[in-house]
């Protein structure tokens, strides 16, 4: 088998995601993971510590797009426009293979409380990176918090749409929608608490 294989990271996701549908998150072994995905178990340790972390291979990714997104935005943006401008950047990354794993990878999850709580800090990752790069444009602490999880409400509530959708799109446009039209909805809704 050559060194080098290619997709190999979206080969263990899809493999552990069938594995651990049939069987169990327990139930599978990280070398019956390898096995499905046509791949070595050293080849699954260069790419994960463990069979946990194969539900969050784009964890760091999606991390680093928001933050790298809210970066980008112009100067002038208001700190909810420059959440606004990272939630458009990681959208336009997701594609229909993002789509049609989540409801599977979802219930994974809800049937493992270790995942569930692995889940719970992938989200606080999130509005963490959202956070500093917020505070690093200069915004102050609570503001980027607040700013941050409005947007971190806004991807979870934009993608289960988008997933949930009955007629799939390629257009990762329609994510982009989806989340500024939730984020607009949170910020109307913020307006209301005073």
């Amino acid at each position: 088998m050559p060194r080098w294989e290619p997709d190999a990271r979206a080969r263990f996701v899809v493999a552990a995601l069938q594995l651990f549908t049939d069987q169990g998150y327990d139930d599978t072994t990280v070398a019956e993971i390898a096995e499905r995905a046509g791949l070595t178990k050293s080849t699954f340790f260069r790419h994960f510590s463990d069979k946990r972390e194969v539900l969050a291979a784009g964890q760091e990714t999606l991390s680093r797009l928001l933050a790298d997104g809210i970066t980008a935005a112009p100067a002038s943006a208001t700190p909810l426009e420059a959440v606004g401008a990272g939630l458009a950047h990681a959208a336009a990354t997701m594609t229909q293979f993002n789509r049609e794993l989540a409801p599977r990878l979802a219930a994974v999850i809800a049937s493992s409380s270790e995942l569930q709580q692995r889940d719970a800090l992938k989200r606080v990752g999130m509005a963490a990176a959202m956070t500093d790069a917020l505070r690093a444009r200069g915004v102050p602490d609570p503001v980027a918090s607040a700013a941050a999880e409005l947007g971190l409400l806004a991807f979870k509530e934009a993608f289960a749409a988008w997933v949930a959708d009955e007629s799939p799109t390629e257009s990762p446009t329609e994510l982009a929608d989806l989340m500024h039209g939730s984020l607009d909805r949170l910020r109307a809704a913020v307006s209301q608490l005073r």
